[in-house]
């Protein structure tokens, strides 16, 4: 079974990446590998090896909408905007919410993607 439809909470150090169709939810989860040196930067590229796993993880996802905290996504889609331009045109929605339920989440996922999918002529798979 296809599942087209993908919906990722995304903070600095983890992402829960729900992907999803109206029968099946598949969840994968993805954490930073916090290595502290004394080098400067070191934490940006601790953060950019993260975010990169976040986009390998995505791959092969049609569509996925980003949920999280404000100051983690605004960081995720610099990452992804420079560095992954390919998975950027997939993201197709952000919202901003603070820890909601898996629940929650995929509530929210199934509600935005059934809006996308009638604004942009796609079956509705949720």
């Amino acid at each position: 079974m296809i599942l087209a439809h993908a919906v990722v909470l995304i903070d600095h150090h983890h992402a829960l990446i729900q992907q999803f169709n109206h029968e099946e939810t598949r969840a994968e989860k993805v954490r930073d590998h916090r290595h502290y040196t004394r080098q400067h930067g070191s934490g940006v590229r601790t953060e950019h090896e993260f975010f990169g796993e976040v986009c390998d993880a995505l791959a092969g996802i049609a569509e996925v909408l980003m949920v999280g905290g404000h100051t983690a996504q605004a960081a995720f889609r610099h990452y992804v905007e420079k560095h992954r331009p390919e998975v950027s045109g997939r993201i197709v929605g952000w919202e901003t919410a603070d820890h909601p339920s898996d629940a929650q989440l995929i509530a929210v996922a199934k509600t935005f993607f059934a809006k996308y999918d009638r604004m942009h002529g796609g079956a509705a798979q949720t």
